[in-house]
């Protein structure tokens, strides 16, 4: 191919996947990381949090924590479905991310392992678009699920009618 017949609107991740090719219990895998200092750091510039159970391991330690406690959103964050390809495989059928909800269920520590998971719980079928629910889950390296919960998107069909 030479220069003049590169088209950037060709230049995909992957064919989009439409509301109709989703189906229920399908997985997304997003990579594992471990949470590091510069991650905290990271956090705290971008979240403007400065409460000291996040960020001075002694205060922590004083509060009966081994380590810097991440906060909630910055575990929630993990989760976020552009860190895998959930996106990329939908994308131009993407409409928009409607909403999320999360619970947490255990302390996530400086130096912990997470594994986030999403998995299709439920498709509604509209008329020109369809709502794909999310089940999105966080477990530690110590298999321990630290945080649930859901997330809707409103993704386009192939077809109308």
């Amino acid at each position: 191919m030479t220069e003049s017949q590169f088209n950037p609107d060709n230049h995909k991740y992957a064919e989009a996947s439409y509301f109709e090719d989703l189906t229920v219990g399908q997985r997304f895998y997003i990579p594992s990381r471990t949470l590091r200092d510069a991650n905290f750091a990271a956090f705290q510039l971008a979240s403007g949090d400065n409460h000291p159970i996040h960020y001075d391991v002694e205060y922590c330690r004083a509060q009966g924590h081994p380590e810097l406690l991440a906060h909630g959103f910055q575990v929630l964050i993990q989760s976020a479905p552009g860190a895998g390809l959930f996106p990329h495989v939908l994308g131009e059928a993407m409409v928009a991310f409607i909403d999320q909800s999360s619970r947490f269920l255990g302390p996530v520590y400086c130096g912990d392992t997470v594994y986030p998971e999403l998995v299709i719980t439920d498709l509604k079928p509209q008329r020109t678009t369809g709502v794909v629910t999310i089940k999105s889950t966080i477990h530690n390296q110590r298999r321990e699920l630290v945080m649930e919960g859901e997330q809707r998107f409103l993704v386009r069909r192939r077809t109308t009618g």
